[in-house]
């Protein structure tokens, strides 16, 4: 791990700027050989081998891939959700049915999105899975998950408590992204483990 010291600590938007410029250097090369292997490590995790409805998304850009994982899981028999930014920032969920069914959406300016294309289920619908899989920039040493500052799945998590439904929560990461210390703010939760291509950590007890 990479220690990120505490006095005079970088702030959250400092770090993303930092873990941003790093994915900004990969290859499209890195980008499908991570890709392969992020799947490989996360189809091991029990947590998605038992689970019947998985939360997901998309990746874009220098994200780690998910596609492959994507298509895996719904070979399995695995209903996978995929989420449709609102207005507000939150998230509506539309089932996936293959690569075929994705829209690119642009919203404002921001980075094209690959949202699902057929029937809405409503930003409660997220409450059914049995896992959810987060996009994030880093974790640290307690399950601290550092976003991209937009919220929305700050909205997801606080939906699932309200709901009182415990799925799995996993992000997904490149290895240089597992670090020692993330600020955190008070709304914040820990994910239960991260993937990374290397292999799988946990943080704590999958519910």
């Amino acid at each position: 791990m990479r220690p990120i010291a505490r006095p005079g600590e970088p702030d959250k938007r400092s770090l993303r700027r930092e873990f941003l410029a790093v994915r900004s250097r990969l290859t499209a090369d890195d980008l499908r050989e991570t890709s392969a292997a992020l799947a490989g490590q996360a189809l091991g995790l029990p947590e998605l081998a038992e689970a019947g409805t998985v939360a997901a998304y998309v990746s874009v850009g220098s994200e780690p891939g998910t596609l492959a994982l994507l298509d895996a899981l719904r070979a399995r028999g695995v209903r996978v959700l995929l989420p449709a930014l609102l207005p507000d920032n939150d998230l509506d969920w539309g089932a996936y049915e293959g690569q075929e069914s994705l829209a690119r959406i642009r919203h404002g300016g921001r980075m094209a999105l690959f949202e699902p294309a057929g029937e809405r289920l409503g930003p409660d619908a997220v409450t059914t899975a049995d896992a959810v899989l987060l996009p994030g920039l880093a974790v640290d040493a307690r399950g601290m998950r550092l976003g991209r500052g937009g919220g929305s799945y700050d909205r997801v998590l606080a939906r699932l408590e309200r709901a009182g439904a415990h799925p799995a929560l996993v992000v997904l990461l490149y290895d240089s992204e597992v670090v020692e210390h993330v600020p955190e703010e008070p709304h914040d939760r820990p994910v239960h483990a991260v993937v990374t291509p290397s292999g799988v950590r946990r943080f704590r007890p999958a519910p």
